[in-house]
């Protein structure tokens, strides 16, 4: 799989369009009234109302959180090096919004980088650090703006409490910002023409898998899983599971297709949207892919938890195990109580990444994990998953 990708949108484009020069520049009170009467929400992962964030701090700092560690999502890749004067404009939006002394864009694309210093303002700091996964997670983002490690830390004080030299920080992704300018720009009424009520306007969601180009969409929310997916694949009728929401939302049957793109549904699903990537299985053994994944987990942890360094390599030792036809009844038994246990402990989510993962194989997949203690699955042996998004050479 590799990157650039081709880029489309579902509906007329609104954040993909960009925006026009010489608008109107509100006060930083109108900018937090904006994104909370436009209902804003994150487009990093959580989907944290972003009017909540900017009106918790006040005289701090912004830091636009552009390194995607999800190896299967481009959006934050494309937006820095295609928009970045829309990623900036919502950063000096939100700087606006919290009086900020000081604001910061964070990535480690190089060419990101060097097309946002091309046109940055001198107020803007720019931070490049290497890639790697844990390196976007907030507390990581904020250690490493202020010359530490970009590794996560224990948590409480969450950086909107004490961030950079002990300030309260907004730590925001930039799809997240560059909608904030949309919103601006448009008003909120008309941004929440398109989307639901609880997830308003449209988000950019990476699909790739099931032999097909991988490609960034921008869809309302709102939209059935099952109808993007068609999009993208032509038919959906080879579509077997999904992997949702990057790898945060773990591993989805087929009936999530029905899904609706909005938080709510896939938290009721017991998964997540997270960055709005989906890995598309087609054929996959639903084990091979949860070994492929807990494999990435354990290379990609930050080695600092007892969580990460040793339950993730259990956990990835045992799926890696039942691919092979190695696992014992009592191996199977222990993953399902190792996945239970990993939930809310270490510094990131990683642990809980890797919980429901395995929560949900075991949720929709059971049997297929018990058949592998009895014979070598045949679908892992011709194992071919793949999850990295590569760079062209």
């Amino acid at each position: 799989m590799r990157f650039p990708v081709p880029v489309r949108s579902l509906g007329r484009p609104r954040l993909l369009a960009g925006l026009p020069a010489g608008e109107a520049e509100p006060t930083g009170e109108q900018v937090v009234e904006i994104a909370a009467a436009a209902g804003i929400r994150g487009r990093g992962g959580a989907g944290f109302p972003l009017a909540v964030k900017l009106h918790s701090v006040a005289d701090g700092f912004v830091i636009a959180n552009g390194e995607e560690g999800e190896p299967a999502s481009v959006k934050d890749r494309y937006l820095l090096r295609e928009l970045p004067s829309l990623v900036l404009r919502g950063l000096e939006l939100a700087a606006r919004a919290v009086r900020a002394e000081r604001s910061f864009l964070y990535l480690s694309d190089p060419v990101a980088a060097a097309r946002v210093r091309a046109v940055a303002s001198a107020e803007i700091e720019i931070v490049q650090v290497p890639p790697a996964y844990v390196a976007g997670e907030e507390t990581a983002v904020v250690r490493a703006v202020g010359g530490g490690p970009a590794l996560p830390a224990a948590k409480p004080p969450r950086p909107w409490q004490s961030g950079l030299d002990g300030r309260p920080t907004v730590v925001s992704n930039v799809e997240t910002l560059a909608q904030l300018a949309l919103a601006v720009h448009l008003g909120p009424e008309a941004y929440r023409a398109v989307g639901t009520d609880s997830s308003p306007g449209t988000f950019l969601a990476t699909l790739s898998g099931a032999g097909q180009t991988p490609a960034l969409y921008e869809v309302p929310y709102g939209m059935p899983l099952g109808t993007l997916v068609a999009y993208h694949v032509g038919s959906v009728a080879k579509v077997t599971g999904v992997v949702a929401g990057g790898f945060a939302g773990g591993l989805l049957p087929i009936s999530a297709l029905a899904l609706p793109l909005t938080h709510a549904a896939f938290a009721s699903a017991g998964s997540t949207l997270g960055c709005g990537a989906f890995v598309l299985l087609a054929g996959d053994c639903p084990v091979g892919a949860a070994a492929e994944l807990a494999r990435f987990f354990d290379e990609e942890n930050a080695r600092q938890c007892g969580p990460c360094v040793k339950g993730s390599a259990g956990i990835a030792d045992v799926l890696a195990r039942l691919m092979a036809g190695a696992a014992t009844g009592e191996d199977v038994e222990r993953l399902e109580r190792w996945g239970k246990g990993l939930a809310g402990r270490g510094n990131c989510a990683t642990p809980d990444a890797v919980s429901v993962l395995v929560g949900s194989l075991f949720r929709h997949y059971r049997k297929r994990v018990w058949a592998h203690v009895d014979s070598r699955c045949t679908a892992c042996a011709a194992h071919d998953f793949r999850i990295r998004l590569e760079e062209d050479p």
